[in-house]
């Protein structure tokens, strides 16, 4: 995408951003798991549990089948439906479907804002995520769950100034995002593995495979799994929206027929990290474009747009990006 495109996109984003102020309105709304497999464990030993102080013993056999590896999902549908295909969000690593509901200062996520603006949207935490649950390990996940500490994301997400500038609380100059509600957002860290991309990649085909045709947008760790399942089901991926992704996929010429917006945030330049995170997106978008497909790229601060971090879902300016988004599917034909 060109200067002035970026310049139209950016100053439509600008117009829609205060458009999702009335109250929500929904003809429908309800959860589900989705995927999964069974498991059979054997050869543990009979274990006696009291589950209560004062209770009274039981033996647990931790012997049989499990169900493991599945999905859960909770989908608003709007009363007035204006976009024109449901709308799936997919959380990054270490993270849940929280991701896009209330932002750690409260005001209402990206899920809200598009249920407003009459998308049908389907939140999902992924496989190991959230109410989507563990499964026991290394039987059925190998290795060992992942955790971040409080300092993790401030110096990682391009909140903090860097290594070290949690302990001052340092922030990068011009920040979006709400640090006064650090501590909110932390709250919503989950353990992660990163031995489990199959089975997510699974779980999400298969939501895709429930559900679609329909737009996905991804963030982070998901733009693997977005891309993956996209290059997969290109007749039901009709569009995927990329907020940083932290990878690409392995084929994009796969996405000849689905338009691809990629959006990233400020400060990257500075960062350590993620001017090769980007450059390895960059590569994927142009294996799309060599194939004759649409992929957008808007760097935020080319286009007007300043101080946000990895989370711009949360960044003060949330809505203004949200309207970005909204602004490209509309010139893509899929709202009315």
């Amino acid at each position: 995408m060109n200067a002035r495109g970026l310049r139209i996109l950016a100053a439509g984003s600008l117009l829609l951003a205060g458009c999702a102020s009335a109250p929500i309105a929904l003809k429908e709304m309800g959860s589900f798991h989705v995927g999964g497999r069974d498991v059979t464990i054997s050869g543990k030993p009979i274990k006696e549990v009291v589950f209560s102080p004062g209770g009274v013993p039981a033996k647990v056999d931790p012997n049989g089948i499990y169900s493991v590896e599945q999905m859960y999902v909770q989908y608003f549908i709007p009363a007035r439906q204006r976009g024109k295909l449901p709308l799936l969000m997919w959380h990054g690593g270490g993270l849940s479907g929280v991701s896009y509901e209330t932002t750690p200062d409260g005001r209402e996520g990206w899920l809200n804002w598009f249920v407003k603006k009459g998308w049908a949207v389907y939140n999902s935490d992924a496989v190991e995520r959230g109410r989507s649950g563990w499964a026991m390990y290394p039987d059925v996940f190998a290795g060992e769950p992942l955790f971040l500490t409080k300092a993790n994301p401030f110096e990682r997400f391009r909140i903090g100034a860097g290594e070290g500038s949690y302990a001052t609380r340092r922030v990068l100059p011009g920040s979006q995002f709400p640090v006064e509600a650090y501590d909110n957002f932390v709250k919503q860290s989950v353990p992660r593995w990163t031995t489990t991309d199959k089975a997510t990649i699974a779980a999400y085909t298969a939501l895709v495979d429930k559900v679609c045709p329909c737009v996905v947008l991804v963030h982070s760790q998901a733009g693997l799994f977005g891309a993956m399942v996209a290059e997969a089901r290109p007749d039901k991926v009709k569009a995927l929206i990329m907020v940083e992704p932290a990878n690409g996929g392995a084929d994009g010429a796969k996405l000849k027929s689905t338009p691809v917006l990629a959006i990233y945030g400020d400060y990257i330049d500075q960062d350590a990290r993620w001017p090769k995170i980007r450059q390895i997106g960059y590569r994927y978008y142009d294996s799309v474009r060599n194939a004759g497909g649409s992929a957008d790229v808007v760097n935020l601060p080319a286009a007007g747009i300043g101080g946000n971090s990895h989370m711009l879902m949360m960044d003060k300016n949330s809505d203004q990006v949200a309207a970005l988004i909204q602004k490209w599917l509309e010139d893509k034909g899929l709202y009315q």
